[in-house]
């Protein structure tokens, strides 16, 4: 007769979440053409397949940017999990305020060749918050994000300054693990052969 199995062993806990940030699908417009657009044709097919990637992992807690394209893009893993995405300010993209389209394209390609040394205190701030955001975090979860929020996070788990480390590439994911102190990279997701933001 085998042994009977003891019923007073400890359940498993996860004391470093893991994080999988996703960025979202290609969107119908580019960051400078339009302030939200949702994703493009090409866009929903990625959702789709990123979700179906996710799926065996789950369910999982799901986190999303406020915009149409990351909860567009959260939506065929919602619905395959029965899940409804926690919408988190705080992983939506770089803010650009008082600035028009036009001006904010131009900004934002300038500021992303630079260093976090020479960000504003807002932009310095929005960063800190970025990583807050994902550091709290207790449980394994699904982030769908933006570019700028996916390379604050390579930044703070590389130590390394520059804004834009890492070029995702669509619906790419990237895994990170957190004691809920600091960022640890695990699996860098794809990248894209040219740095685009949309």
């Amino acid at each position: 007769h085998g042994q009977p199995g003891r019923l007073d062993q400890p359940v498993p806990v996860r004391l470093m979440p893991r994080l999988s940030m996703v960025r979202h699908g290609r969107a119908a417009a580019t960051f400078g053409a339009a302030h939200d657009k949702g994703l493009d044709d090409l866009g929903r097919s990625q959702a789709e397949e990123v979700a179906k990637k996710l799926a065996p992992l789950g369910p999982l807690a799901i986190v999303s940017s406020p915009l149409a394209r990351t909860r567009e893009t959260a939506a065929p893993l919602a619905r395959s999990w029965n899940r409804e995405p926690l919408i988190k300010e705080a992983v939506a993209e770089i803010p650009s305020p008082g600035l028009d389209l036009a001006e904010r394209a131009q900004w934002l390609r300038k500021f992303m060749a630079g260093s976090w040394r020479a960000a504003t205190p807002p932009l310095a701030q929005w960063r800190e918050d970025v990583i807050a955001a994902l550091v709290e975090l207790k449980q394994d979860s699904v982030i769908f994000s933006h570019y700028v929020a996916l390379n604050v996070a390579m930044g703070a788990a590389t130590g390394d300054d520059r804004v834009t480390s890492f070029s995702p590439e669509n619906c790419s994911v990237t895994i990170f693990e957190t004691a809920g102190e600091k960022l640890a990279l695990i699996e860098k997701g794809r990248e894209a052969p040219l740095t685009k933001v949309n």
